[in-house]
């Protein structure tokens, strides 16, 4: 059997579920691969920036599932939730990626609306006369 390795990242409203398992280093996300489902270059490289630090990339193949957010945002959350996942196979690279900045989880979130205002920090235009 198998051993499947999960882990969870998050960012802003993305929650990525990711699940390594021993195999070739294919990406699967929401179904699709890498290449399909996250179109522009940087964000390709952004998710392949975690094997640069870690040198896993050919021996496990990587399926993940991405609810809520942005495609930054989900790119974020599946970079956030690889590194969780490749701390559980070897606890010896978690140095190497947090001075990379990939354990580090960006909680940046919107700011809710608040009442008397049109938004979160704008007021409604003011009216001397």
């Amino acid at each position: 059997m198998k051993e499947i390795i999960n882990a969870t990242g998050r960012r802003k409203e993305a929650v990525a579920r990711v699940f390594l398992t021993p195999g070739t280093g294919n990406i699967e996300v929401n179904g699709l691969t890498l290449d399909a489902y996250f179109l522009t270059e940087t964000q390709r490289i952004l998710i392949r920036k975690i094997f640069d630090s870690a040198e896993l990339l050919r021996k496990y193949d990587i399926r993940a599932n991405i609810k809520g957010g942005g495609k930054s945002g989900q790119v974020g959350a599946l970079r956030h939730g690889i590194a969780r996942a490749i701390i559980k196979i070897d606890s010896s690279l978690k140095k190497a990626l947090k001075t990379a900045g990939l354990l580090t989880r960006d909680s940046r979130m919107k700011e809710r609306k608040k009442y008397g205002q049109k938004r979160a920090r704008k007021r409604f235009q003011y009216s001397k006369r």
